[in-house]
């Protein structure tokens, strides 16, 4: 699938069919060869983030070297795709016409807890989302990019 149709689509995606993209106006990130890997990725339904060859610790930005031993080996290794919102807001400001709110989430990823990644979440009301709800990956397919989004696994105890 992908966007031949004028439609955006999904995959990877506990919700079904029905999810849409929450942005009017998606930029498509610069092509990079240290980031490259990541925005095409999902294409298979996995997340990737670098991870060191040497000691295994996860790199998110992508880093040339391991932010933890400096070894400069780094190599895409893919992820659960699972965690936990740490934080969260939502935009209500219409900087695009037509644009309705979203969530804006930093998600702790399960594989390390320093491992975060920003992103929407999706399949969900904006004002239905909190602290510790348990989320994983969904992949928008756009601007010949996947972009990582979260669905919501589980409410957390609020």
């Amino acid at each position: 699938m992908g966007q031949a149709d004028g439609l955006l689509h999904l995959t990877h995606q506990p919700g079904g069919p029905g999810m849409h993209d929450p942005l009017v106006d998606r930029t498509r990130p610069v092509d990079d060869p240290l980031s490259d890997f990541f925005w095409t990725s999902g294409a298979d339904g996995r997340l990737r983030f670098l991870r060191c060859d040497k000691c295994g610790y996860f790199s998110h930005p992508p880093t040339a070297r391991c932010p933890r031993c400096l070894a400069g080996g780094m190599t895409p290794a893919p992820v659960a795709g699972t965690g936990t919102i740490y934080t969260f807001t939502v935009n209500y400001q219409p900087w695009v016409v037509g644009q309705q709110p979203y969530v804006i989430a930093v998600i702790g990823l399960d594989e390390q807890p320093d491992l975060r990644i920003t992103s929407n979440v999706v399949g969900c009301d904006v004002d239905d989302v909190a602290i510790g709800d348990r989320v994983m990956v969904t992949f928008l397919h756009r601007n010949e990019r996947w972009y990582p989004l979260f669905e919501r696994l589980e409410r957390s105890g609020r």
